[in-house]
């Protein structure tokens, strides 16, 4: 295993060889690694075993398990996201803006690769490749510091990534695990400054924020998912709860699940009964302000903490309002700036739900899963960005650039 210095030397080696592949280049490996991947399947598995029977030992909870297991559809899955990056444009030397001056000065602003990212993550497998996916067609060497959780499945990954790589000709440097589980690496590799031109952490709340307290490296956040829908006196009903049991069940250990639900309370007699039914499906916890629980005997006193959680649980806090003016405030005031909804058939509160939510994604009748990289139609994405500058939002190839100006002259001396 390479020091963390020797690691970042590489990289930055890597990144002058991967700004000069042809398009054709980087999408014949992206196929490569594609196809690798759905050949060394029962490797995958098995390596993602190990992971799964060690989690089940330190007795993580179902969600997070869910988002740590592998199994052959998720790795086609995996494999497909990398074949879609492929097939998108490449937008590496891409005029953003060209002008001329009055001294005759011709100014091009030109997409650039941002250099060598290094990504902090957890318990995700599937980050691996899609982090080496987008990076890679977007001309960036990574490298990668997984959760110890995922460590085997992790191993494999890049193992068969690196092959993939080597096999086209091209760096397997492109892409680099750092292996060590001990937290004074990963705080070292946060002052990786001389090498890694920008750090992105994905995971829980307490890592995001660890990382952007220690890091001396530029940080895009990634937040965690508090996401809230709202449902206003106007909503349909039978939409809303099919959209709530969506973007609550389908996937709960995700950022973009629904954790929080806010309720006009004009509508909740009829509506609450509604979901209380449909969510019984999945056992689904219901912990409600007063005015909730005097409708759903069962349901569990919420408290001021429960408004603010995200819980990747089978877990679902309920808030009611008297206008969408107060569910407005509301959920500016416990979201996370990830994904907002909306329910209603009122053109004009929707307008204003959209305006005035303060989230990266605002959804008007839609579930917040859609928040997503692939659904996006990114083919993957590095990570949902909740911050405001640089990136916003699911975080594809144009994300993963910069710009540098081109000026072209004959001859020009400032006076």
């Amino acid at each position: 295993m390479f020091s963390l210095n020797e690691m970042g030397k590489r990289a930055v080696e890597a990144k002058g060889i991967l700004a000069g592949l042809s398009t054709e280049q980087k999408n014949q490996a992206l196929r490569c690694a594609a196809g690798k991947l759905i050949e060394q399947t029962e490797y995958l598995l098995e390596a993602n075993q190990q992971d799964m029977k060690q989690a089940v030992a330190n007795g993580m909870n179902p969600g997070l398990q869910d988002r740590l297991r592998l199994n052959p559809q998720r790795i086609q899955a995996i494999a497909e996201g990398l074949k879609q990056i492929a097939e998108l444009p490449d937008c590496l030397g891409e005029v953003v803006e060209s002008f001329e001056r009055p001294n005759g000065l011709k100014l091009q602003k030109v997409r650039v690769p941002l250099g060598v990212i290094g990504i902090i993550y957890e318990a995700r497998p599937n980050v691996t490749a899609d982090a080496f996916g987008l990076c890679f067609k977007t001309g960036n060497a990574v490298i990668l510091k997984g959760g110890s959780d995922a460590l085997y499945s992790n191993k494999a990954i890049v193992k068969v990534l690196r092959e993939a790589l080597d096999f086209s000709g091209i760096t397997p440097d492109a892409i680099q695990l750092i292996e060590d589980t001990d937290r004074e690496v990963t705080r070292e590799f946060m002052k990786l400054k001389t090498y890694v031109d920008v750090l992105i952490p994905r995971g829980s709340a307490g890592l995001i924020q660890s990382v952007v307290e220690n890091s001396t490296i530029p940080v895009i956040e990634t937040g965690t998912g508090n996401c809230h829908v709202f449902v206003d006196k106007d909503a349909d009903i039978e939409m809303a709860v099919k959209i709530i049991f969506n973007a609550k069940t389908q996937r709960v250990g995700v950022c973009n699940a629904c954790e929080s639900l806010v309720v006009h309370n004009e509508i909740k007699e009829r509506f609450l009964p509604a979901l209380a039914q449909a969510l019984k499906e999945k056992n689904v916890e219901l912990r409600g302000d007063e005015r909730v629980c005097e409708v759903l005997s069962d349901c569990v006193p919420a408290t001021e903490e429960d408004y603010g959680k995200e819980y990747l649980d089978y877990i679902l806090s309920l808030k009611t309002v008297d206008s969408v003016d107060e569910a407005i405030a509301h959920i500016n005031r416990y979201g996370t700036k990830h994904s907002e909804c909306i329910v209603t058939e009122n053109e004009e509160n929707a307008a204003k739900f959209l305006n005035a939510i303060d989230a990266a994604c605002v959804y008007w009748n839609a579930s917040t899963r859609f928040t997503d990289g692939f659904e996006f139609g990114f083919g993957a994405e590095i990570g949902i960005s909740t911050q405001k500058l640089h990136a916003r939002g699911p975080m594809g190839l144009r994300e993963l650039t910069t710009y540098k100006y081109q000026i072209r002259g004959n001859g020009q001396v400032r006076g």
